[in-house]
């Protein structure tokens, strides 16, 4: 019996969940379920679809001369996802560590999706083996979600602002996406907007989900290599990463407070209530982290580097106030 990285005492014995066999149709039906409603959500944003007959029912929804146009952004953002959780899932492998096979969430709205994830049914064995598995989901998808940002945004289109229809989604940059959009498309003439082709939007939501796994707290990818690198720091770093997402819910940008016609409602509508959720669920994860099986074990310099990399592109890619209404 030996001390973990946060002083408590610990066994360092193995425990594994029950084998159990794959489910390979739920893995495929929620894959494919997940794949029709974002080629919906697709489909609803996609330019094109204005120029098409009106069908005003149901029949939109299993019509495939409509559906075609989703698949941009569908395929975009399902291959972000596949790669995200492949990249957790092959690491674990490599380090013996059973892992299930993603299970993606299909969510009818205006994404279709609420992710995808994959369940350890066996202990991590080390802090190496941490690092590896913490950062090698997130460091995957932010690449394919590079690549899809900066493709989409070749795609889109500058518009005048007073075109852009009321109650359209605005969305938030980060440094990254910033810089990108000025790399990109340069400076935008004053009195006009990008509206993003469906491509660049999955790609937006490809490193806004990097954000939300890299959040440095509990469970998260982020939380695991926070543990791994800064150990019996990690309760310090979750706890005050938590109180910030509630400060960032709490506290609208100064500029919505001297709103003179209504202060009251653009304070309200400008607290996106995604910081809540995540809020929620690092609770209800736990908001500190077990220890591997042998805890002892030192960080090489190059998994410092990748933890260290993995928090930067946190910081690159985050998003105060991801998205507001136009």
């Amino acid at each position: 019996m030996s001390d973990d990285l946060n002083g408590n005492r610990y066994f360092p014995t193995q425990t594994t969940l029950p084998r159990t066999q794959e489910n390979l149709r739920l893995h495929v039906g929620l894959f494919l379920a997940t794949a029709y409603t974002t080629t919906v959500a697709g489909m609803f944003m996609s330019p094109q679809l204005a120029s098409m007959p009106v069908i005003d029912d149901w029949r939109i929804l299993i019509d495939p001369r409509y559906l075609v146009y989703g698949l941009p952004f569908s395929t975009t953002l399902l291959i972000i996802l596949v790669v995200h959780e492949m990249g957790h899932y092959v690491t674990s492998r490599r380090w013996g560590v059973r892992a299930s096979l993603p299970y993606f969430i299909p969510f009818p709205s205006f994404i279709g999706t609420l992710g995808a994830v994959i369940k350890l049914r066996s202990q991590i064995p080390n802090r190496r083996a941490l690092i590896d598995i913490g950062a090698s989901g997130p460091i995957a998808g932010f690449v394919m979600s590079v690549i899809a940002w900066s493709t989409g945004l070749h795609m889109s289109k500058i518009v005048e602002a007073r075109d852009v229809s009321a109650g359209t989604l605005a969305l938030g940059h980060s440094l990254l996406s910033g810089w990108l959009g000025n790399l990109v498309i340069g400076d935008l003439p004053e009195g006009y907007t990008i509206m993003l082709h469906p491509v660049a939007f999955a790609g937006w939501l490809g490193l806004f989900v990097t954000v939300l796994n890299l959040l440095p707290m509990g469970q998260f990818d982020g939380g695991h290599i926070v543990y791994a690198i800064f150990g019996k720091k990690h309760r310090l770093i979750s706890r005050a990463t938590m109180v910030g997402l509630a400060l960032m819910w709490l506290l609208a940008p100064p500029y919505h407070w001297w709103d003179a016609q209504s202060v009251f409602r653009a304070w309200y509508d400008s607290r996106w209530v995604g910081w809540l959720v995540w809020l929620g669920l690092a609770a209800l994860m736990g908001r500190h982290h077990p220890p591997p099986v042998n805890p002892d074990v030192e960080l090489d310099p190059a998994r410092r580097w990748i933890g260290y990399a993995s928090l930067a592109i946190f910081v690159l890619c985050f998003i105060p106030d991801p998205i507001q209404i136009y």
